[in-house]
């Protein structure tokens, strides 16, 4: 499944079967702070949330920012990830 991601407009998203999931972020003070993670129901289940989560923490990492997150999604992820909270 590839994965775009448009740097300017701060978003990352697949597009599948006609549906588009995505994650949206802000960068601010050395963060990159995931604001939202929108999977479409029928989507939904196929682990597409936990790839677009982790495709923008690599880029944060691969950047020097720290991962953020506000989107209760993103947090949660982050819990079970710790690597990426270093």
């Amino acid at each position: 499944m590839e994965i775009l991601h448009n740097i300017e407009e701060k978003k990352a998203w697949i597009v599948k079967e006609g549906y588009t999931a995505y994650v949206e972020y802000e960068l601010k003070d050395g963060a990159l702070n995931i604001l939202h993670t929108v999977v479409p129901e029928p989507l939904g289940g196929q682990g597409i949330a936990s790839q677009l989560v982790e495709s923008v923490y690599n880029y944060a990492l691969e950047n020097g920012l720290k991962p953020a997150a506000t989107c209760t999604y993103a947090m949660a992820w982050l819990q079970k990830h710790p690597q990426y909270k270093k």
